[in-house]
């Protein structure tokens, strides 16, 4: 009889002990829970400036993303003004930062723009740089779009070379991740009298279909590759989604479109 009295005493002291070693929930004053902390460094809003959008995100210290990629149309005409005044408007809905990195499609020269053959003339000897730290308040560095995606692709070892297939077609070429600033490879005559970029642009892919396209791309690489004899070749812009990666050589490697706004991270160091 004593026995099954002092049993259930002690399972339910056992149960007390076991709940008295819980270690409490830390909370705010209000219960929730406490914001987690960002990395320590500044934070970046990176900007991609293209011919049919303009997107930008906020990276923290570490270059993580802080926001969702905010998206607007490019405006056309795609004059600096109209530009800017879109930049703008998606600034002011961008959380804090504390300086600006800027992919943009055409040759730029210590912050000042030489041309944007996707864009408006007037971009001919802009400073968009300055124009931009005006606009956001904030200290701004400008380089080519496709440039500044391969800072966030690229491995740092030997040769590398990345093409963007978009609106036309960017290129950017790196030795050891250095990078080799405006190299404009869309303008050179490729085939039949027509440039690199007249063969794979957005409006040849819709005019010649998918398949045809594909195709076109496979010929540019096959002609890039024994002028470069790059270890590695990537392949971004919104549309690289519609190349098949079965369908490239080992050395050649699709990449998401998200590092045109990742690499400006890397425009910093």
């Amino acid at each position: 009889m004593a026995n099954e009295t002092t049993e259930p005493a002690k399972r339910a002291t056992k149960r007390a002990a076991g709940k008295s070693r819980r270690r409490p929930v830390k909370s705010s004053a209000s219960g929730a829970k406490a914001p987690a902390r960002r990395p320590a460094g500044p934070s970046t809003l990176c900007i991609d400036i293209g011919g049919t959008g303009l997107k930008m995100m906020v990276l923290d210290g570490a270059g993580k993303p802080v926001n969702e990629r905010d998206r607007v149309d490019t405006p056309h005409p795609a004059t600096p003004r109209a530009v800017l005044g879109a930049l703008g408007q998606q600034i002011q809905r961008q959380p804090k930062f504390d300086r600006v990195s800027v992919g943009f499609p055409g040759v730029v020269v210590d912050g000042v723009t030489l041309n944007a053959p996707n864009l408006d003339p007037s971009f001919g000897g802009f400073h968009l740089a300055k124009a931009l730290e005006k606009l956001a308040g904030k200290p701004t560095r400008v380089c080519n779009d496709a440039d500044v995606q391969g800072l966030a692709v690229v491995s740092g070892r030997g040769v590398e070379l990345v093409i963007t297939l978009g609106t036309g077609m960017g290129s950017g070429l790196y030795l050891d991740g250095r990078l080799v600033p405006n190299l404009e490879l869309a303008h050179h005559v490729f085939r039949r009298r027509k440039t690199y970029e007249e063969n794979v642009s957005d409006r040849t892919l819709h005019r010649i279909g998918k398949k045809k396209w594909r195709k076109r791309v496979r010929e540019v690489i096959d002609h890039l590759a024994p002028v470069f004899n790059y270890s590695m070749l990537y392949v971004g812009g919104g549309n690289s989604r519609i190349l098949r990666q079965e369908d490239l050589p080992r050395n050649v490697k699709i990449v998401s479109n998200d590092a045109g706004i990742l690499g400006g991270f890397h425009l910093w160091r």
